[in-house]
């Protein structure tokens, strides 16, 4: 299956089927926590997998949505910037179509994504200061614009954020058509996947960089069918980057350039992107804003892997270090049904894992020797 079964829903032009190009991507898992939620009272909180996705992150939704419409618009060379999951989902999708991918790279990707991307053929380049520094990212933004200008060129510009790239984006709501489905199949209370009373969803935690990902999943509950009520959109960032939460928060209607100082890969965007968009559309939905520290999302990760079975990387673990701020501050009901995006896998930032293991390391030993222990 892929995503492009909700078309009716998301596409936003008329496609011929060589169009619809698809690694596979969609229909992830949605699994009850059997641990974190009940120590934190929380007997109703599940994380929506969306490292199982071919590439190991949400973003193959974007980049199938993204490279079809290109192919819509008779275009042959991507441009993009990515800090890695963006990058490698574009990558591998302009693979399959046979167009060419050229991408600025944030300074601080980790090198697991790098490969990741020129395996698939990229050419990519790392900017010194992008990601980081508001100037630099905003020069890097312009020199996109400007050579993707040209109506009649063959380029078009690729970011995952509804400011730049809207047809990609949409993709991005089936995240949450999957999920009014799987509420609906899902018990109240007790152990399995399905079964049982149907429940509708009360929050949405969502990790935030530009805030692509969570205006999507905003958008994708408005867009549910039949009325369905949407949950309460929860966009949660590292106090580092605190671009939209703060602003959300305090009851502000613009978020704000910062400069970044959180080290969590893929949420260091320091520039307004969707932000004033996100802002509007989750406090529209009676969500609101959490800031977490860098320690709390590695934290979260390290929980993630060892109580649940779930290997994340750190920016997929951030919605549940949002959760579970709010659940200790009492801000949501101990009986919530609330979902976690986790949305890319452990394996592309080895750097994290490193911190998980804690200088742990795999002995060799002889056989005989390992009988005596």
């Amino acid at each position: 299956m892929s995503i492009w079964r909700w078309e009716n829903r998301f596409a936003t032009r008329a496609l011929e089927p060589r169009h619809r190009i698809s690694l596979g991507e969609g229909d992830t898992p949605l699994v009850r926590s059997t641990r974190i939620g009940p120590s934190a009272g929380l007997h109703d909180l599940w994380f929506k997998l969306e490292g199982c996705n071919p590439t190991g992150s949400y973003k193959d939704r974007f980049a199938v949505a993204a490279i079809a419409d290109m192919l819509a618009t008779g275009k042959d060379r991507c441009l993009a910037t990515s800090s890695g999951n963006t990058g490698a989902a574009l990558a591998a999708c302009c693979a399959v179509a046979g167009i060419a991918c050229q991408i600025l790279i944030v300074q601080t990707a980790p090198p697991e994504k790098l490969k990741q991307m020129m395996v698939y053929g990229a050419d990519i380049t790392m900017i010194k200061g992008f990601g980081l520094d508001a100037e630099t990212t905003h020069r890097v933004l312009h020199w996109l614009k400007e050579k993707s200008a040209d109506p009649k060129g063959k380029a078009m510009v690729q970011i995952s954020g509804y400011a730049f790239s809207p047809a990609g984006m949409a993709g991005v709501q089936t995240i949450s058509y999957e999920l009014a489905e799987q509420a609906a199949q899902s018990p109240v209370s007790g152990g399995g996947a399905i079964g049982g009373a149907p429940r509708a969803i009360d929050h949405v935690f969502s990790p935030a960089g530009g805030g692509g990902l969570t205006l999507a999943v905003a958008r994708g509950f408005a867009n549910a069918p039949d009325g369905a009520r949407s949950p309460r959109i929860e966009c949660v960032q590292p106090r580092g980057n605190d671009t939209i939460a703060g602003a959300l928060r305090a009851g502000e209607h613009k978020a704000r350039s910062v400069a970044c100082t959180s080290k969590i890969s893929g949420l260091q965007v320091p520039t307004v992107i969707d932000g004033d968009e996100v802002i509007a559309a989750c406090r529209a939905s009676g969500g609101t804003g959490h800031t977490v520290e860098d320690a709390d999302v590695w934290a979260a990760q390290a929980r993630l892997a060892r109580e649940e079975g779930i290997f994340s990387e750190p920016a997929g673990a951030t919605a549940l270090a949002g959760a579970l701020q709010a659940a200790a501050r009492g801000e949501i009901r101990r009986d919530a049904r609330i979902v976690c995006l986790v949305t890319g896998t452990g394996f592309k930032d080895a750097p994290s894992v490193d911190r998980m293991l804690e200088g742990k390391t795999c002995p060799t030993m002889e056989m005989g020797e390992f009988e005596k222990r």
